[in-house]
């Protein structure tokens, strides 16, 4: 393989398993594919924003000889391209949880966990202010939880207990492609700006920087859904609201 194709190979082969089983009689994913497009929006735009501004700051860089050379501003296009297939694998395994799993109850110690984890999150993002990595991704991914709480009517389909369990599934996945680009090395990350604390060759900030990657795009998908059933079902929202 030419290796100026590593990085979009590697994004390849990670979206043809869940591309191919979208059509799956059960889970049928392609028939929420309308969602699913629409809810990468907006965590996609933040996210190439912040990966801009971390570029030009020199937070984290990309090998040249594992990219294309095709780039938006400073961004190879393949890293684009990230936001939208690494999200689309994370909803599609989200997904299947739901409809494989039907019974399974929210918990509330699970919606306690992940406000737990908000305080300490931000907590830690302040106290490691000067690592850029480390702030942004624990600030952000803390305030992103606790906005999703703040407005429990807004994100009421979002279900603690059914994100925890898929993103500990999602993050076999992610770390095995996020092995790959820290070992060959694709990204290239300076250690400077993050707490140096590895598995393996990957920063233990990206376990976060998923996080709130899969989270979000999850919570809006969520909704976008909830939409569609209320429109579809007006007379038991209604019901539902004067109970």
């Amino acid at each position: 393989m030419e290796t100026h194709l590593i990085y979009l190979a590697i994004l390849i082969a990670s979206l043809l398993g869940p591309l191919a089983l979208s059509f799956d009689s059960k889970v049928a994913f392609y028939r929420k594919w309308k969602y699913v497009f629409k809810a990468m929006l907006l965590p996609a735009a933040i996210y190439i924003l912040w990966d801009v501004y971390f570029t030009s700051k020199g937070v984290w860089s990309f090998n040249p000889e594992c990219i294309t050379g095709i780039k938006i501003y400073n961004l190879p296009i393949e890293e684009v391209l990230f936001f939208f297939v690494v999200p689309y694998c994370c909803i599609f395994i989200y997904e299947c949880i739901r409809v494989y799993f039907r019974n399974l109850k929210r918990k509330r110690k699970d919606d306690t966990f992940l406000k737990v984890l908000a305080i300490v999150l931000i907590i830690t993002g302040i106290v490691f202010y000067k690592k850029m990595y480390t702030s942004w991704t624990f600030i952000l991914a803390g305030i992103f939880i606790i906005i999703i709480y703040a407005n429990r009517k807004f994100f009421k389909h979002f279900d603690a207990t059914s994100f925890i369990i898929s993103y500990s599934i999602i993050l076999i996945p992610f770390l095995i492609v996020n092995g790959y680009l820290t070992s060959i090395p694709v990204v290239l990350y300076n250690d400077n700006e993050n707490l140096g604390l590895k598995i393996s060759t990957i920063p233990f900030e990206d376990v976060f920087y998923g996080m709130l990657l899969v989270m979000m795009n999850v919570a809006i998908y969520e909704k976008l859904k909830s939409k569609r059933r209320t429109k579809s079902h007006p007379e038991t929202s209604s019901r539902k609201l004067q109970a």
